[in-house]
């Protein structure tokens, strides 16, 4: 089954955000699980948790994914910034096991801020040893990074370097975004296979479990992180499609997070992959 969404505001309730996946054609979501800049999350509504339990079922949605806030950086220089992270990721697991058991939440690694990115690793990694519970049934993902600034997770070594410090190893995974890799300089449009074959040699294919399908607005290596919208980028729509359709990531699920002022934008998205997945490249 091709799992294929897009990120969607939970504003008017996860009932809402679901009723607008399917009506895009997508089987999926993804959604912050707070103000993408930070502050605290709105309570959840048992209510609507069982309308939205009823619309998953009724549109086939079995999969979403959660995104932490922007802000999240449990690897900073400053106390105050990294006690918002360990409550934050504390309490956005906890949540999400009310939400829907058994689903993924994913995170910026965080940035080093001039401390050096193997402070920054040690740091990270002893925040999900604090927050992580044997008892979870939500994998936590780390997503790669493009590398601008002083960002952690720009190469599969440094999220591989996180992942080998976690106790909870087995509650970890990696989100691959499309556009952060190729402007961290992995060229997924001419080596896509190499690309994977390193990640698989670097931290193992087993721990992807989710895809940001984004095209960039820059060069393979800019480390910018500018996202564009499928076909209209330097990655390209044809490029794209090759990671929809791979052997290792085509049962992946995969999100858009392309600039759309409306669900508009991204219902032509998801057709356009759609018909390229089940009847070849259609541009």
């Amino acid at each position: 089954m091709f799992t294929i969404g897009c990120h969607l505001s939970i504003a008017k309730g996860f009932a809402a955000a679901a009723r607008d996946a399917a009506s895009i054609g997508a089987n999926t979501f993804q959604f912050f699980t707070r103000n993408p800049r930070g502050g605290k999350a709105k309570e959840l509504n048992s209510s609507d948790l069982q309308a939205f339990a009823d619309v998953c079922e009724s549109e086939g949605i079995t999969r979403i994914l959660a995104h932490a806030p922007y802000t999240l950086n449990p690897s900073s220089n400053k106390s105050e910034t990294c006690q918002f992270a360990l409550q934050t990721l504390a309490d956005d697991l906890r949540r999400m096991e009310h939400i829907m058991p058994g689903q993924l939440y994913n995170m910026h690694p965080g940035s080093h801020v001039g401390q050096g990115a193997g402070v920054a690793i040690d740091k990270i990694a002893e925040a999900l040893n604090t927050v992580l519970e044997p008892q979870q049934t939500t994998t936590l993902l780390l997503e790669t990074m493009a590398g601008k600034g002083s960002e952690v997770g720009c190469t599969f070594e440094e999220l591989a370097a996180i992942i080998d410090c976690v106790q909870l190893s087995s509650h970890v995974g990696v989100c691959l975004d499309t556009c952060h890799v190729w402007d961290g300089g992995y060229d997924i449009s001419q080596n896509l296979a190499g690309v994977l074959e390193e990640f698989d040699r670097v931290i193992g294919i087993e721990r992807l479990r989710a895809i940001h399908l984004n095209d960039s607005k820059n060069p393979c290596g800019a480390h910018k992180d500018r996202h564009e919208k499928l076909g209209l980028g330097r990655i390209g729509f044809d490029a794209l499609v090759a990671v929809v359709n791979h052997p290792a990531l085509r049962e992946l699920p995969f999100f858009l997070e392309t600039p759309h002022d409306d669900l508009s934008g991204y219902a032509d998205e998801i057709m356009r992959l759609r018909n390229a997945r089940e009847h070849g490249l259609d541009s």
